[in-house]
């Protein structure tokens, strides 16, 4: 299955640091039509109709977020987009970013008005730091033509918030800490940020990609997009691909595709291992499973496809993902600041030959603990990729054991 280009429509085709190149493809178009048929309540029972759902991985409904915030008491409330994309081997906001910032900030006024937000903020990752001026650029033009002015009672400012480069900021409460100048840590929920988000006022967050479908929806429709997808993953994915493949990249395909048309046909991968879905907290994939559908259903996460080629060591991959985690992990909660280490000293005795018998049982039942106990998305999905190695490849593990 070819392509199909929603989220990325204007990629490539409008210049990002002109927006009559973007009004020449239709651009707000959406926010016009939204400001001047439809009533707020009416916007997002067009987004809940569509179906449209998070592209963060969690996959939590868009509409119903939305309608969350705008039931929520008090006059002053807040859209942020994450752009914080700190997720392994996850570079396709980052692409989207590049080649069309006008459409993001067309679909956070349009998220504004849906939920009587008057201010957005757009979380841009540290590493991001070179798209600022490109950003900020993209805002001042769009002021300039009047698309954030006053329109009725409609006025919408967007300010862009740099993180310091935290995993864990990519997590929503832990990115409004941020944003308000804390250190980032996952705070306890309830409340959730619709109804308590940030400095305790209603407020959605929402990722690059997820917002891009915003326009086209409101534009063409909520049945439109509906049509498109699967029973309960509509739309496209876009997916950033990396690893042992030829053809390294950024794709968008229909949900549903299988793994085996986005790593094998697109990215031109060869002797697949196995594949990493949704980077490193996502799960790992054999190759005999390679046909399996990308959506909801099956797997997604967030877009981060990593490919490894049968030259690679499970257990090594495995280890350096953990690495990763101990070092990331904001330490609040006991579960993950401790259980990652543990992990991380294990996997490291299999790396040398010098595991355990008790050490697979170990890991387990702590990986158990981990995903049921841990504070946030962090803890919780960082056993992911030993869970599912202990599942596909546990012989190498059992290799490694002394004696």
């Amino acid at each position: 299955m070819p392509e199909q280009r929603i989220v990325l429509r204007n990629c490539g085709v409008i210049d990002p640091k002109d927006i009559s190149t973007y009004l020449s493809q239709g651009g707000f178009k959406a926010l016009e039509k939204a400001l001047g048929e439809l009533a707020p309540e009416q916007v997002i029972e067009e987004i809940k109709k569509s179906g449209l759902l998070g592209r963060g991985g969690a996959g939590f409904p868009t509409g119903l977020k939305w309608q969350f915030a705008s039931e929520a008491s008090g006059e002053e409330k807040y859209v942020i987009c994450n752009a914080d994309e700190g997720e392994v081997g996850t570079f396709k906001d980052r692409y989207i970013l590049e080649r069309d910032p006008f459409s993001l900030i067309e679909a956070m006024a349009i998220a504004g008005y849906a939920i009587g937000a008057n201010k957005g903020y757009i979380y841009l990752r540290a590493e991001y730091h070179h798209l600022l001026g490109l950003l900020e650029g993209a805002i001042v033009q769009c002021e300039g033509k009047g698309f954030l002015a006053k329109q009725g009672n409609f006025k919408f400012d967007i300010e862009i918030r740099e993180g310091a480069g935290a995993y864990v900021c990519g997590e929503e409460t832990a990115l409004m800490d941020s944003i308000e100048g804390k250190r980032g840590e996952a705070r306890y929920k309830p409340p959730f940020p619709p109804s308590q988000g940030l400095w305790q006022k209603p407020t959605i967050i929402n990722n690059v990609e997820t917002l891009m479908n915003i326009p086209p929806i409101i534009l063409k429709g909520s049945d439109w997009f509906n049509r498109i997808g699967t029973e309960r993953s509509k739309g496209t994915k876009v997916f950033s691909v990396s690893g042992d493949v030829r053809a390294p990249g950024t794709y968008e395909l229909v949900m549903g595709s299988s793994l085996k048309e986005l790593v094998e046909d697109l990215a031109l991968a060869e002797k697949v291992k196995m594949v990493q879905v949704g980077g490193a907290s996502g799960r790992v994939i054999p190759y005999h499973l390679i046909d399996t559908p990308l959506a909801f259903e099956g797997v997604l996460g967030a877009g981060a496809i990593i490919v490894f080629n049968e030259s690679r060591d499970v257990i090594d991959i495995v280890r350096r993902t953990m690495e990763f985690f101990a070092e990331e992990s904001c330490g609040k909660c006991t579960p993950c600041r401790e259980g990652t280490q543990v992990m991380l000293e294990i996997l490291t005795r299999f790396c040398h030959g010098q595991g355990l018998k008790q050490d697979i049982e170990n890991l387990e039942s702590l990986a158990n603990v981990m995903m049921l106990t841990s504070l946030c998305g962090l803890g919780q999905a960082a056993p992911n990729s030993v869970v599912d190695t202990l599942a596909h490849y546990r012989s190498a593990y059992e290799s490694r054991v002394q004696g």
